[in-house]
């Protein structure tokens, strides 16, 4: 019988295919696309999914060495900058790695461990998962969208 951790596991392998089956079909002409009036390029939105998995990683789960500057919560607009396709391909899997390996390190009683953050109060481990699991299928959704009807504005 699987445990709660592989269960949630599972659960989020599963979620994170709305984003990973599209990555193969993006090109670097792609990142810089848009939704107007939308200020986020693609690029913009595959680095932001990168910079919150891995402070969930650290943060929220216990991946205490994990290095990450959220460049897009800090600027907290697009700057343009997103456009090395090769290079968010890289972060985007490691940002997956890193936050499956410390979701596979959580034990039973982990997931009903509260955690407190500005930015969405105070949850569960394991309402934190889905909060992270519908931040990125969220964005998944903006990039299918933008890929399919995007433009690059000048």
């Amino acid at each position: 019988m699987a445990t709660q951790t592989e269960h949630l596991t599972s659960l989020w392998k599963e979620s994170r295919t709305r984003l990973e089956n599209q990555l193969s079909s993006i090109t670097t002409f792609d990142l810089k696309k848009k939704l107007a009036p939308s200020p986020n390029s693609l690029g913009f939105l595959l680095r932001h999914i990168v910079e919150v998995e891995l402070l969930f990683a650290k943060n929220v789960f216990g991946a205490k060495g994990t290095k990450i500057i959220a460049k897009t919560i800090i600027a907290q607009h697009d700057t343009g900058e997103w456009t090395d396709l090769e290079k968010l391909i890289i972060m985007l899997d490691n940002s997956r790695d890193v936050l499956m390996d410390i979701i596979q390190k959580q034990g039973a009683t982990d997931w009903e461990v509260e955690i407190t953050t500005k930015e969405f109060g105070v949850k569960t481990k394991a309402q934190a998962l889905g909060r992270i699991i519908s931040h990125t299928a969220y964005h998944a959704g903006q990039i299918g969208i933008i890929l399919k009807y995007g433009t690059v504005f000048n």
